[in-house]
């Protein structure tokens, strides 16, 4: 029997709409090229931060909400540990406007929240350092996400509830129609459903060349992992909360066992999902450990323990790009996570559906029709 809906791509987004299609009663077909939480994925990886502090951005506030608490559900159902909550820290400058609005809308968002000083970070987080100009916004409640187990778990769930998982390659669509009858695989696979969702992340460009090549831009980003010293539980997540510097593209958070992560959150040079090398070389090692020791002094002789290559799939702007296919109606393309999608996959997932019911409206955030084809970033 045909599938009801084809969602290609399992990563988190394709995770979740798979579930979401699934629990409404819809016969759902899972294809991915190289498998669930592959690390060629964007989605791939060990961890990603969980937020709701989005400047005056109340859209992803929101979603960012109602994430959280779909994965705390996943959690409960899957026993698996998927969320942990460390607190997540915003370090600004006293000029730093996005930092400022962040902070009032999540207030007015009912979302707990502490506008902290410089002496008041010190004295909670002794391991950091920080110059004599900077405050925080600290979130309690946020925290960090377990990125490979979560979306392995969202897949797990969606096939208890009955949805198929298919290992093959999509090729490029091809349609006669305003409607797509089927997609063809790599391997000869003609599979027919009555909607397709295109979830495949930095591969939408090859599967939809048309819509996504010039919409779409895919870069390398690098994450490091870096030991603490004997015994000292100050830099362990529960001790520690995930950071960001917004100003100085960088983040991190506490040791989970992986070690203290570190990454440049500045967009990188172009990458090929499918070819690149995704070895780091000494400068790079040596320029990320300039900026860890700026913030965390007490890890200036920490040894890398683990290093990781992954992407982004970004929009010009960082906003998602939900929405259907200009000339096809009876395809959806959900992608451009940006660097800050992970988070959202639930949301992602329930919006899609209600996208395909009929129940919701496209929001101009997300439309095709508002995405540009230059690069210029405006959510962090």
């Amino acid at each position: 029997m045909s599938p009801d809906v084809v969602v290609v791509g399992a990563g988190v987004f394709g995770a979740w709409i798979a579930w979401h299609m699934q629990a409404s009663g819809r016969r759902t077909l899972i294809i991915d090229q190289y498998g669930v939480a592959t690390s060629r994925a964007s989605s791939g990886g060990e961890t990603r931060l969980t937020r709701a502090g989005y400047g005056r951005d109340v859209v992803y506030t929101r979603a960012a909400r109602t994430s959280l608490d779909a994965w705390r559900r996943l959690e409960r159902a899957t026993g698996a540990r998927l969320f942990e909550p460390t607190g997540v820290l915003t370090v600004a400058t006293t000029s730093d406007v996005q930092t400022e609005a962040t902070l009032t809308t999540l207030l007015s968002e009912g979302v707990p929240a502490e506008r902290l000083t410089r002496d008041e970070i010190l004295a909670r987080f002794d391991t950091f350092a920080l110059p004599e100009d900077v405050w925080g916004v600290f979130e309690p409640d946020a925290g960090v996400l377990h990125a490979r187990r979560g979306v392995e778990a969202a897949v797990a769930d969606a096939r208890r509830l009955g949805a198929e998982l298919m290992h093959d390659a999509v090729a490029p669509l091809e349609r006669e129609s305003s409607r797509l009858e089927a997609i063809a695989t790599a391997n000869g696979r003609r599979i027919p459903a009555g909607t397709f969702v295109l979830a495949a992340g930095p591969w939408l460009p090859t599967i939809v060349p048309d819509v996504m090549s010039s919409r779409l831009f895919v870069t390398r980003q690098e994450v490091f992992f870096f030991g603490a010293p004997r015994g000292d539980r100050r830099y362990a997540a529960a001790s520690l909360p995930a950071w960001i510097d917004f100003q100085g593209g960088v983040y991190g958070h506490g040791d989970l066992g992986r070690g203290v992560k570190i990454a440049i959150d500045r967009h990188g040079p172009p990458i090929d999902p499918d070819s690149a090398d995704r070895s780091v070389d000494a400068a790079a090692v040596d320029n990320v450990r300039r900026e860890l020791v700026q913030r965390l002094p007490g890890l200036a002789e920490a040894p890398v323990l683990e290093t990781r290559v992954c992407q982004y799939e970004n929009s010009a702007n960082g906003d998602f790009v939900i929405d259907r296919h200009p000339d096809c109606e009876n395809v959806w393309i959900a992608g451009g996570g940006s660097g800050h999608g992970f988070k959202h996959g639930p949301f992602v997932g329930d919006y899609v559906r209600q996208l395909i019911e009929g129940r919701a409206a496209v929001e101009p955030r997300f439309a095709l029709a508002t995405k540009g084809t230059q690069q210029s970033r405006a959510v962090y």
